[in-house]
C-alpha cells in the first residue's frame, strides 16, 4: 500500500524549529571539526584525544532514559531553550579558556561531556516535542526537511568552516558554536506554548508512586508492546553493532585494501554524505510510491549488500557507489522510523520511548566499536569483519522481514 502525499502545511513553528535546527547542526558540526584540532595542538596523546571524542557521546549511554523521562513531565520548548543557553555558556567558557591559554584535555573533555548531556535532552524533547508542531500526514515531510539540512550543515559546510575558523583562532569556532546556540534558544522561544504531558494522566503509573524508575519502565514497557517498534529498536541495535565493528578499522581497509591516501579516504566518506542528502529529499516521495514496509526491507537488503560489496572490491569507485547508496539508504530509514514512531507513541510517552530507541542505536554503535578492532586483530584479515556483518546482517533481514509489514 501506498501513502497518500500530504496537503497540509508546515507552520510557522515548524519553520521556527527548522532554522534553529540548522543554526545549531551547523555550529555542532564546527566544534566536532575544531575539538580534535584543539586537542591535538595540546597534546599528541592518542588516547587523549580518543577520551575527547568519547566525552560528547558517553552521555547517551549514561544518560538517554533518564532524559526521555524528563523530556515527559516539562515544557519541552522550554527545556530545549533552557539546555541550549546552558551550552552555549558551557562553549563560551571553552573558547575563553582557550583565549586565556589556559584550556587543558580534562577541561576541554568536560566541556564536551556537559554539552552532551544536554544534547541528550535536546534532541530527545526536539524529536518530542515536532508532532505537536506539525500535522501527522506531514511528519515525514518535516523529518526530511530537518535530515537534510543537518546533513547540509553539519557534514558539508561545518567541516570546512570549523577548520577555517580554527586556523583564524584557536578559540573562535568555540564562540562560534556558544553563538549558534544562543540564536537556536532565540527561535525556539518564540514557539507557541504547549501542555506539559505530564499533566496528561499516564496509565502506566497511576496508582504508584511516580518516580523517574517508573517513568523509564513505562516507556521501556511503551516500546515492547508495540510489535513493529519493537522490530526497529532490535534491527537498529543489531544493524549498529554489524556496521561499527566492519567499520571500526575503515581507515586501515581504505589504505591498505583500496590504496587510499588521505585525500582519498576524505572523498569516500564523503559518498556517503552526498547519498544522505539525497535520500533527506527523495524520502517523502519514495514513501509516497513505494510505502514504509518496501522501503524498510529494502534498506535490509542495502546494509547486507554493503558489506559484501566492501568485503569483495578491491575498487575505490565501486566502494564510493556502494556507500553512496548506503548514504540514500540511511537517510530514509531514519526519516520513516523516527516519523512511525511519532506517530505510533502516544504524546505523554514519547520521550520515553525515543530514548529507549536511542539507546538502542547508539548503544549498538558503542558495543560494534568496541568489538571491531579486536575482531580485525583476532581475524588478522581487514575483510572479515564486512563477511562477518554481511551475515549477521543477512540473519537479521531473514527474521525481521515479515515483522516490517506492519510498519504501515
Amino acid at each position: 500500500m501506498t501513502a497518500t502525499v500530504p496537503t497540509a502545511r508546515l507552520g510557522r513553528d515548524f519553520h521556527h524549529l527548522w532554522t534553529a535546527s540548522a543554526v545549531s547542526n551547523l555550529g555542532d558540526g564546527v566544534t566536532m571539526v575544531a575539538g580534535p584540532l584543539l586537542v591535538a595542538s595540546l597534546t599528541r596523546d592518542p588516547a587523549a584525544v580518543a577520551a575527547a571524542a568519547l566525552a560528547p557521546q558517553l552521555p547517551w549511554l549514561l544518560f538517554s532514559l533518564v532524559s526521555g523521562a524528563l523530556v515527559d513531565r516539562v515544557d519541552r520548548r522550554q527545556l530545549i531553550v533552557t539546555v541550549n543557553v546552558g551550552r552555549g555558556l558551557v562553549l563560551g567558557a571553552l573558547a575563553g579558556a582557550v583565549l586565556a591559554g589556559v584550556a587543558t584535555v580534562p577541561l576541554i573533555c568536560l566541556a564536551f561531556f556537559l554539552t552532551g548531556v544536554g544534547e541528550t535532552l535536546a534532541d530527545t524533547a526536539a524529536g518530542a516535542l515536532l508532532p505537536a508542531v506539525v500535522p501527522k500526514e506531514r511528519l515525514e515531510q518535516a523529518n526530511s526537511r530537518l535530515f537534510a539540512t543537518y546533513v547540509v550543515g553539519n557534514q558539508f559546510a561545518a567541516k570546512p568552516l570549523g577548520a577555517y575558523l580554527f586556523v583564524l583562532a584557536a578559540a573562535l569556532p568555540f564562540g562560534f558554536d556558544a553563538a549558534t546556540f544562543g540564536l537556536a534558544a532565540l527561535l525556539l522561544a518564540l514557539l507557541r506554548r504547549r501542555p506539559v504531558p505530564a499533566a496528561t494522566p499516564d496509565p502506566a503509573v497511576i496508582g504508584a508512586e511516580r518516580s523517574l524508575r517508573a517513568d523509564i519502565a513505562a516507556g521501556l514497557r511503551a516500546l515492547w508492546a508495540v510489535p513493529v517498534l519493537r522490530t526497529l529498536a532490535v534491527s537498529i541495535a543489531v544493524m549498529n553493532v554489524a556496521f561499527c565493528a566492519a567499520f571500526a578499522a575503515f581507515v586501515l581497509y581504505a589504505r591498505q585494501r583500496l590504496g587510499l591516501a588521505e585525500v582519498g579516504y576524505g572523498v569516500l566518506l564523503t559518498a556517503s554524505a552526498f547519498g544522505g542528502l539525497a535520500g533527506s529529499t527523495l524520502a517523502t516521495r519514495l514513501r509516497a510510491r513505494f510505502g514504509t514496509p518496501t522501503l524498510l526491507r529494502v534498506g535490509l537488503l542495502i546494509e547486507v549488500g554493503l558489506q559484501v560489496v566492501l568485503a569483495a572490491t578491491r575498487q575505490p569507485w565501486v566502494a564510493g557507489a556502494a556507500l553512496a547508496v548506503w548514504g540514500v539508504h540511511t537517510m530514509v530509514w531514519g526519516v520513516l522510523v523516527v516519523s512511525l514512531r511519532q506517530r505510533l507513541v502516544p504524546d505523554r510517552l514519547r520521550g520515553r520511548v525515543n530514548s529507549v530507541y536511542s539507546l538502542a542505536d547508539l548503544g549498538g554503535a558503542a558495543v560494534g566499536t568496541a568489538l571491531g578492532g579486536v575482531l580485525a586483530r583476532a581475524t588478522g584479515s581487514i575483510v572479515a569483519p564486512f563477511w562477518l556483518a554481511a551475515a549477521v546482517l543477512a540473519a537479521l533481514a531473514a527474521v525481521a522481514w515479515r515483522r516490517l509489514a506492519d510498519a504501515g
